[in-house]
C-alpha cells in the first residue's frame, strides 16, 4: 500500500517545481532536500509521494515524457506527411530547448524497463508511428524509422545543449535540412 499524500500537496505541483529546478539548475540538483526547500516543506514529507530519490526520478521521467507527448501531439494536429514529420521534429527540439532539465529527466528513469515509464514512452512511439504511416512503412520498418528520427532529434538536441554547434548558421534551418534528408531517405527504404 502506498503512503497517503499530504493534504494540499498535489503531485503535479511537486513535479512542476522539480521541473523548474531541473530546467534552471540541471537534473543533478533535483534532490529531495532541494525540492522540499523550494516547496517550503520538510524532506520526509516527500516520501508521501515518492519512494526516495529513485521514485522522484521515475515520476520526473514519466512527467517529462507526458509533457513531450502533449507537445508532439499538438504539433501533429491538422498536418500530415512531410509537414507532420517536420512539425513533430521542431516540437521535439523546441521542447528540449525550453525544458533542458525535464528533457534530461525523460532519459533518466532509474529502471527503463519500468511498466509506467514504458507506457508513457509508448504513447510517443505510437504517435510517431501514426505520423509515419503516411510513408506506407510496415510495422517493423515504421519502428526502425521511429528509432532513426528519435536518434536524429536527440542527437541534435544534445549537441545543441552542449554547445556543439559553434558555426554562425541558423540551427532551425539545419534542423529542417536534416529532417528533409530523413524524409527523403524514408521514401527509399
Amino acid at each position: 500500500m502506498s503512503p497517503r499524500p499530504k493534504v494540499g500537496l498535489e503531485i503535479t505541483a511537486i513535479l512542476d517545481v522539480a521541473g523548474k529546478i531541473a530546467d534552471v539548475q540541471g537534473m543533478q540538483e533535483v534532490t529531495l532536500a532541494n525540492l522540499a526547500k523550494q516547496l517550503g516543506i520538510r524532506p520526509p514529507s516527500l516520501y508521501n509521494h515518492f519512494d526516495g530519490l529513485a521514485g522522484l526520478r521515475k515520476k520526473m521521467a514519466i512527467y517529462g515524457i507526458n509533457l513531450l507527448y502533449e507537445e508532439l501531439a499538438h504539433a501533429a494536429i491538422g498536418v500530415a506527411g512531410d509537414e507532420a514529420v517536420l512539425a513533430i521534429s521542431k516540437a521535439y527540439v523546441n521542447f528540449a530547448r525550453r525544458h533542458p532539465g525535464i528533457y534530461e529527466a525523460t532519459l533518466m528513469a532509474p529502471k527503463m524497463g519500468d511498466e509506467e515509464v514504458q507506457q508513457a514512452g509508448a504513447k510517443v512511439v505510437e504517435l510517431t508511428v501514426t505520423v509515419l504511416r503516411y510513408y506506407d512503412l510496415n510495422d517493423d520498418r515504421a519502428l526502425h524509422a521511429v528509432r532513426g528520427l528519435r536518434s536524429i532529434l536527440h542527437g541534435f538536441s544534445s549537441l545543441e545543449q552542449r554547445g556543439g554547434f559553434k558555426m554562425e548558421l541558423d540551427l532551425n534551418e539545419s534542423l529542417v535540412m536534416i529532417i528533409k534528408a530523413f524524409i527523403h531517405g524514408m521514401r527509399d527504404i
